[in-house]
């Protein structure tokens, strides 16, 4: 899909100025007008759900403190306490990414948008931005010193190991939430483009419920899939960089 060209062409070069004209140096305008749009979902969502939580009991309400209380005890499980902060950040994740994915089966996207983790500097920025909240935690448990010495573990030479290891994390998160979202979406597009013009597969399509359950699996059930899978890896790691604080606060 080739999307829309909103103010100018797909990729913006913000430093052609400076005669850096190199695709490593474009920006693809789409995710970026994509993710700010689902960003301004999320927020004009708040107060809906506001509401909601603050009335009376219903099915939403429900729901709602249901999957509050889920990430509460997914937080406190895996790393042995519960901090708000660690809880916000994680459940922010989560929601961001499956809204990311989500974007596409929304009636009046369809076709018009991507989701922005098809875009493998989204799913990397995210990762990077796992991995420094990570190491943010680790120095504050571990201090400054503490934290270089884990480098040094268990000899001195294995300090490129230890590096490259810790680098891998950011790797590892990223490129799977990329491949599972682009592929998924590929496959998608592949079949709409399979049955569209084609009469019988259009219908065939509707009437048996095959093009509902092809966008429900790779837009929904896909799209939780991957962003709690990349949630619970950020919970998991962070779990083991501050071990020693959640050994120490359960002894």
């Amino acid at each position: 899909m080739e999307g829309f060209d909103l103010l100018g062409a797909k990729y913006w070069q913000p430093f052609s100025y400076f005669n850096l004209d190199h695709y490593f140096f474009n920006i693809n305008s789409e995710t970026i007008i994509f993710t700010w749009i689902t960003l301004a979902l999320l927020f004009i969502l708040l107060f809906p759900i506001r509401t909601i939580i603050c009335g009376k009991a219903n099915v939403l309400r429900y729901l709602i403190i249901e999957f509050t209380r889920a990430f509460i005890n997914l937080c406190t499980e895996t790393i042995g306490s519960f901090q708000f902060k660690h809880f916000a950040f994680v459940t922010s994740l989560f929601v961001f990414i499956f809204a990311c994915n989500a974007l596409s089966i929304l009636p009046w996207t369809h076709g018009f948008m991507d989701e922005p983790t098809r875009d493998i500097n989204t799913t990397l920025a995210l990762g990077i931005i796992s991995f420094l909240y990570i190491q943010w935690q680790a120095i504050s448990v571990h201090g400054l010193w503490g934290y270089i010495k884990e480098y040094f573990d268990p000899f001195f030479i294995m300090l490129p190991l230890n590096i490259i290891g810790k680098l891998a994390s950011i790797i590892s998160i990223s490129f799977r939430l990329f491949g599972n979202i682009f592929g998924g979406s590929t496959i998608a597009a592949i079949y709409l483009l399979v049955i569209q013009g084609k009469i019988i597969g259009e219908v065939f399509g509707i009437i048996s419920g095959i093009n509902l359950i092809v966008m429900v699996f790779f837009g929904l059930f896909e799209g939780f899939l991957q962003a709690f899978v990349f949630a619970m890896l950020t919970i998991t790691y962070l779990a083991i960089a501050i071990q020693e604080e959640v050994i120490e606060e359960m002894a």
